[in-house]
């Protein structure tokens, strides 16, 4: 019997119009360009500014374009996973109100909440549903607005974040291409270096917790990038090791887009050479779970069919994973 992989078919990113520079910044908080390149590989990253519009207005426009050129009609999508640390809502989920503004209606959707690793969990669910047979089609989005969450007045945060989605296509294929491989972990003792206070059921919201800009990002600097340099080269590292692979073999890593400094740190420990390393945070900032998929669609005409790529991510929780993948097709 012929082996079923998960393939990704097509890709596709939106970030919104607006640029919020680090000469920007000097103007609201105590920090500088240079400060702020040195330390984190940042320049500038994209808003959404406008008040009405949420993560699932981005998520929506990256799918719609996503269908657009894969060349298939919203009715043929069986499943929309949407990886988010910035949900619209509790309840219903961004997945849910995503298909809804797309026009996708025989599918069912879900959110995935795991900060940044959130759209390499999401992508590992996918392809365990495409492995069965059952399912020919699935949407994973990756979504969030994190200047909803960013204290603009918290010069430790808001250098870093910045809005944006990224969209794929996961689709069966036979010939040996797809995901091969995924790592994924988590510790939960984490939670007490990089968290969102309150919100959910442990601190609802009130007056107080507006007061106290509980609703904020909150991150313990030092404490999260020693981990994140860790973990994330660790499992990069791993995958390798579990399929025979050197850096000679990767012909792309596609990290998260944390921090330049964590990025080099695991391109250095899978013994890859720059130029096979994805990077585009100083365009864009981490836009937390867009991160990877953005970087897929500004890299894709480059991508060959038979391309080895490694995609690797960390976030808060703690989170972290790795996938190794075979690339599917050539770009047109």
């Amino acid at each position: 019997m012929t082996q079923i992989k998960a393939a990704i078919t097509a890709v596709n990113g939106y970030v919104p119009e607006d640029k919020l520079t680090n000469f920007d910044l000097e103007k609201i908080v105590d920090t500088n360009d240079e400060w702020i390149r040195t330390r984190t590989g940042i320049e500038e990253r994209r808003i959404l500014k406008d008040p009405t519009k949420a993560s699932s207005d981005m998520g929506a426009e990256a799918v719609k374009g996503l269908l657009k050129k894969r060349g298939i009609s919203p009715d043929e999508i069986d499943m929309v996973i949407c990886a988010t640390a910035t949900p619209d809502h509790l309840f219903p989920s961004t997945a849910n109100i995503i298909s809804d503004k797309v026009g996708i209606k025989n599918a069912w959707s879900f959110d995935v909440m795991a900060a940044c690793s959130g759209f390499l969990y999401s992508l590992t669910t996918a392809s365990q549903f495409i492995e069965t047979g059952k399912y020919k089609k699935i949407v994973v989005v990756g979504a969030d607005k994190m200047s909803s969450i960013v204290d603009y007045e918290d010069r430790a945060t808001c250098i870093i974040f910045g809005d944006g989605s990224g969209a794929v296509l996961v689709e069966p294929n036979t010939e040996g291409y797809g995901i091969m491989d995924s790592v994924m972990q988590s510790d939960g003792a984490g939670r007490e270096f990089l968290h969102q206070k309150a919100g959910g059921s442990l601190n609802p919201a009130t007056v107080e917790t507006v007061q106290n800009k509980m609703h904020y990002i909150y991150q313990e600097g030092r404490t999260v990038f020693k981990f994140a340099v860790s973990k994330m080269a660790d499992v990069s590292a791993e995958i390798l090791e579990r399929n025979n692979l050197t850096g000679d073999d990767v012909d792309w890593l596609v990290p998260h887009q944390a921090n330049l400094r964590i990025i080099d740190a695991t391109a250095n420990r899978m013994g890859l050479d720059p130029s096979k390393v994805m990077i585009n945070i100083q365009k864009y900032g981490n836009t937390t779970n867009g991160t990877i998929p953005l970087c897929l669609w500004e890299w894709e005409n480059k991508l060959k069919k038979g391309d080895n790529i490694v995609l690797a991510a960390f976030g808060g929780g703690f989170t972290w994973g790795s996938i190794y993948l075979k690339w599917a097709y050539d770009s047109k």
